[in-house]
């Protein structure tokens, strides 16, 4: 009969540990026992009477180049190491299965290194004096930081010195501060992040792209060399190592493997548990009915919870890099669900996530199926008229599809809404770095080869413009702690992405984040050229206040040279995704409005707002039923091709 309890009965419970890794090691022991410290401690073992399995041959080499001739460890230790020798096998067979990319998409290209170099060599040339000040700088703090350190063992104090920077939530533990060791790999990572940063500012880069280039990929250094990312400089690892007798490292491996398996070869980190939610039975839920389907979408029509509707219907377009059910997460935070309530004729678009199959998909193609839909909506309900609603860069592309329908004399819209959306693309923002030709090109021929720009490829983007939060943070939690991914519905979402078709994203990447044909000269589509401002029917847009994504100032930006008379802006408090999934019930984030109009600029829109408490919803649910005529019965959704939220959205990349 199998033990319940892997120890044997000669492996004595440890003692109970302090928390404090300092405490655990116990510096101040060691320096006033010598002797104690000269000699190795002898480690309690399993013996052959206990009972426990005799490690293996390999694991046994290890306790030797570890622990010197004859060493042995605690059963449970032991097992471990075991499991990490087989882990460790089936990693690299996961590491194998990684798909050769184009270099392009990679890393920048030789022509940003060139520059840097180039930069520093006339900065030495120029003004060596300056070189040579920022030098003698950096091992000025240094040497006097090692001095302190020093001085403070001396003493015997062992306290480490105070530290007056700003807090940074990765150094939380306790030890980073009372803790010699980690006080000075601390301190030091910030001299050597500040003098990195000042490096790279003295650079005389005249080109702004270039420079921001620079400073963004400095960063990228620095978040990725932060000693919080390594094991022997991170205390909580450690701590929870010794506590666990290594079991901690053991499950951090195994969710290494976990994720490089699951991403074929990708080294991409699990945000969220992936078997908490199952789409259409925990999320995903409202009610409703796939009414059409296509190659490239299939259109939901939702069930009422009302007896009387707005007579005009309503349409949302999600974006098709991501899935649409973040609208529909659970009911008590579900956009979807809470537009039904209010008594509307709801139907939402869910996008194909297409495979290579679909490279030769274009924006027109896309645009022709915003058409198709429109069609198929004023039929279902016997309208002439709707409204439209485009997520980022489905509001994007419902911009371009009411320019063309402007130039064609369709009036067949009655409004539409914008959710952080960008049309002017002439501050690139935090996607400078990813939107220069290295990169574009790298792209470009990826798509060729592939036919798709991968969905892990964008995540591993989008991602590291939140490194710490997105990358670093939940890879040391993970593959350090050993931590299980926690089951949050929004970043299960977030790692439920989608590919773009490639003749799609080269054409969207070009056309309109590059040359930004959209507000200048024109976007050629469809034998059109479709310009931002033939976009003037009433509309309203909400953007975001912390959006890295689609800026506040630069969605403001693209609305202000639309040609509508009838425009409402507002801005939410939170980012890309919480200030839109912002549910009155919570009273969470608060919005703005202003009286300034779009005669001047972002920042005196900003300066003359107001604030209001809670969601933003209701006030853009008072502005849409002002647009959306009288009220009729309600609309039963009529026998499709099955129940929301439809078969497209299982579809995994």
């Amino acid at each position: 009969m199998p033990r319940t309890d892997p120890r044997t009965v000669t492996h004595r419970k440890p003692a109970a540990r302090k928390t404090a890794l300092a405490e655990a090691v116990a510096p101040e022991a060691a320096l006033s026992s010598p002797a104690a410290a000269a000699e190795p401690a002898q480690v309690a073992a399993p013996t052959a009477e206990t009972g426990a399995a005799a490690p293996s041959h390999s694991t046994a080499a290890f306790l030797e180049a570890a622990f010197g001739p004859g060493s042995t460890l605690p059963e449970k230790l032991v097992q471990n190491i075991e499991r990490i020798e087989s882990l460790t096998q089936r990693l690299i067979s996961a590491l194998s299965l990684r798909k050769p990319k184009n270099p392009g998409v990679e890393g920048p290209g030789a022509d940003l290194f060139t520059t840097a170099a180039s930069a520093w060599v006339k900065l030495l040339a120029e003004q060596p004096e300056r070189v040579m000040e920022r030098q003698v700088s950096y091992w000025g703090e240094t040497l006097r930081h090692f001095a302190e350190a020093q001085a403070a063992l001396a003493r015997g104090t062992l306290s480490a010195p105070p530290d007056e920077g700003p807090k940074d939530r990765r150094f939380a533990n306790p030890l980073w501060e009372r803790h010699p060791f980690f006080n000075f790999i601390k301190r030091q990572y910030q001299i050597n992040a500040e003098a990195m940063l000042q490096a790279a500012s003295d650079l005389d880069v005249t080109e702004m792209t270039d420079r921001r280039r620079i400073e963004w990929f400095t960063r990228q250094m620095i978040d990725m060399m932060a000693p919080t990312n390594f094991l022997a400089t991170n205390p909580d690892a450690l701590e929870k190592a010794l506590a666990t007798e290594g079991e901690s490292l053991v499950k951090g491996l195994e969710n290494l493997v976990r994720d490089v398996e699951s991403h074929g070869g990708e080294m991409i980190v699990s945000l969220a548990d992936r078997d908490a939610f199952r789409v259409g039975e925990n999320i995903g839920t409202t009610a409703g009915t796939v009414v059409a389907r296509t190659k490239l979408y299939e259109l939901i029509q939702y069930k009422p919870t009302t007896e009387k509707v707005h007579e005009i219907p309503l349409v949302i377009f999600p974006p098709w890099i991501n899935k649409f059910y973040i609208m529909d997460l659970k009911p008590q935070n579900s956009l979807i669900r809470w537009i039904v309530d209010q008594g509307y004729t709801l139907f939402v678009v869910g996008w194909k996530n297409p495979d290579p199959s679909y490279g030769d998909t274009g924006m027109d193609d896309y645009v022709s199926a915003y058409l198709e839909v429109m069609d198929r909506v004023l039929d279902l309900t016997d309208q002439k008229k709707l409204n439209a609603v485009g997520y980022c860069i489905a509001g994007t592309t419902l911009s371009l599809t009411l320019s063309l329908l402007k130039q064609r004399g369709d009036d067949r819209v009655n409004s539409a809404t914008f959710f952080t959306t960008l049309t002017d693309f002439s501050d690139q923002g935090e996607f400078t770095a990813f939107l220069q030709e290295d990169f574009v090109s790298g792209i470009e021929q990826e798509a060729a080869r592939t036919g798709v720009l991968s969905s892990q490829l964008m995540t591993r983007t989008f991602s590291f413009l939140r490194a710490n939060d997105l990358v670093w943070g939940p890879a040391i939690r993970s593959y350090m702690l050993g931590e299980s991914p926690p089951a949050f519905d929004l970043l299960f979402w977030n790692g439920d992405g989608t590919n773009l078709p490639g003749r799609m994203a080269v054409e969207y990447l070009r056309g309109l984040c590059q040359q930004n044909a959209f507000v200048r000269d024109g976007y050629e589509l469809m034998g059109h050229r479709l310009n931002v401002r033939d976009v003037d029917l009433p509309l309203c847009a909400i953007a975001c206040e912390t959006d890295h994504i689609a800026p506040a100032a630069d969605s403001w930006r693209g609305i202000a040279q639309m040609g509508s008379r009838d425009k409402t802006f507002i801005l939410s408090e939170s980012g890309h995704i919480a200030g839109i999934i912002n549910p009155p019930s919570k009273k969470k984030y608060g919005h703005y409005t202003s009286t300034a109009g779009f005669a001047t600029d972002f920042t005196d829109w900003r300066a003359k707002s107001e604030f209001h408490p809670g969601s933003w919803w209701p006030r853009w649910g008072d502005w849409l039923a002002g647009r959306s005529g009288g009220e009729v019965q309600a609309r039963e959704p009529e026998e499709g091709f099955g129940p929301a939220p439809g078969s497209y959205v299982h579809e995994r990349s």
